[in-house]
């Protein structure tokens, strides 16, 4: 586990286990926390080590609803929790898989965690973009349209060229298709990423990118 400084109180948290990448970013009245991890245990962790850089009150938004970016809010709680207005009556599906995947191969402590998490729905929810002022810095949480899930939330940090694209976004894997996923719209929603004209790009699993990184990805995508 370590933390990559993107900018002025902007960081990634970056995790072994599924090659994972959290968010912070830090305001002067609040900080926002950005998916939470896929269980309590790593969530508890995740919010003592934002403990480490700030004491400031959090909000917590979720990207998507598959089970290693919200099962760790818990440790969260009581907060404000924002997603898409899909994502709710998404989170929880993918349980069960992946207790038995976790099962399958011999990782018995980490099934039980997540077998025991605690899902927590959103408090707050939007339909295309919401800005949040953190206090002297203001964020944009956007939905691009579908692609990923179609309820996918990336987050916009103008003032540092940061954005944090979730799961739309895959560095050192390709970008993971799921039965959920909107391969044909996907392209046109990394368009819409592009458009806030970022820096540096966090994706939900691997290092932080590039702008063209994202064009490159965007466009394996349109050939599948």
């Amino acid at each position: 586990m370590r933390w990559i400084e993107l900018g002025e109180g902007v960081f990634a948290r970056r995790y072994e286990h599924l090659d994972q990448t959290l968010g912070l970013v830090v305001g002067a009245e609040r900080c926002l926390v950005v998916d939470t991890g896929g269980d309590e245990v790593q969530g508890a962790e995740f919010a003592a080590a934002i403990r480490e850089i700030t004491t400031a009150p959090w909000l917590v938004v979720l990207t998507h609803a598959h089970f290693d970016h919200h099962f760790g809010t818990k440790p969260f709680q009581p907060c404000p929790v924002w997603a898409h207005e899909r994502c709710g009556p998404a989170m929880g599906a993918d349980r069960a898989t992946w207790v038995a995947n976790f099962r399958r191969q011999h990782e018995h402590e980490r099934a039980q965690r997540l077998l025991e998490a605690e899902l927590v729905p959103p408090t707050h929810v939007l339909t295309g973009e919401v800005s949040l002022d953190l206090g002297g810095r203001k964020v944009t949480l956007l939905h691009p349209g579908p692609g990923h899930t179609d309820h996918d939330v990336a987050v916009d940090v103008p003032d540092a060229q940061v954005l944090f694209a979730g799961d739309l976004v895959e560095q050192g894997a390709p970008p993971s298709i799921g039965p959920d996923s909107h391969v044909e719209d996907w392209p046109h929603a990394l368009d819409g990423l592009l458009a806030r004209d970022p820096a540096t790009v966090v994706p939900g699993h691997g290092e932080p990118v590039d702008a063209a990184f994202v064009r490159r990805q965007r466009d394996e995508l349109r050939r599948s």
